[in-house]
């Protein structure tokens, strides 16, 4: 029986909404510091195995796989809380994150550039330090 609206807006039992391609998209912060580390997405399966094992478990659309944060780099996200939205079809995690980068890129969070004031284009970066270098940590980068 498909759940009541009341029931996925104010009950308290997990009734995750997918989308048309069955996933959540997944916002990830930093426990301690509140800050966006990434955005990811979870199907059934991730959202399953992030909540058994407390490590950030995505899937990839692109590589159509499902995957553990930190699983080639040692940079594990260690689920601290996992939040749902009202309407149940966005999951919020609060992590603690091994080595303090989330970004495959180096970064600390992937969201390490912003719009530059005053410009409708040119981005500037707001991290100035990558903490790993990913042609090291990632032997398949380029």
């Amino acid at each position: 029986m498909k759940p009541t609206v009341y029931e996925i807006e104010e009950g308290n039992k997990l009734l995750p909404r997918f989308d048309l391609h069955e996933y959540l998209p997944c916002i990830t912060l930093d426990a301690e510091t509140g800050e966006v580390l990434m955005l990811g997405y979870m199907n059934k399966e991730a959202l399953e195995r992030t909540i058994e094992t407390g490590l950030a478990t995505y899937y990839s659309r692109s590589r159509k796989k499902i995957w553990v944060k930190g699983e080639e780099s040692g940079f594990f996200q260690h689920v601290k809380d996992i939040f749902i939205d009202d309407d149940q079809d966005t999951i919020l995690l609060k992590v603690k994150v091994d080595g303090g980068a989330s970004c495959h890129v180096g970064y600390r969070s992937c969201f390490y550039r912003k719009l530059k004031a005053g410009s409708k284009e040119e981005l500037e970066f707001t991290e100035k330090h990558k903490v790993f270098d990913p042609k090291i940590v990632y032997k398949h980068s380029s």
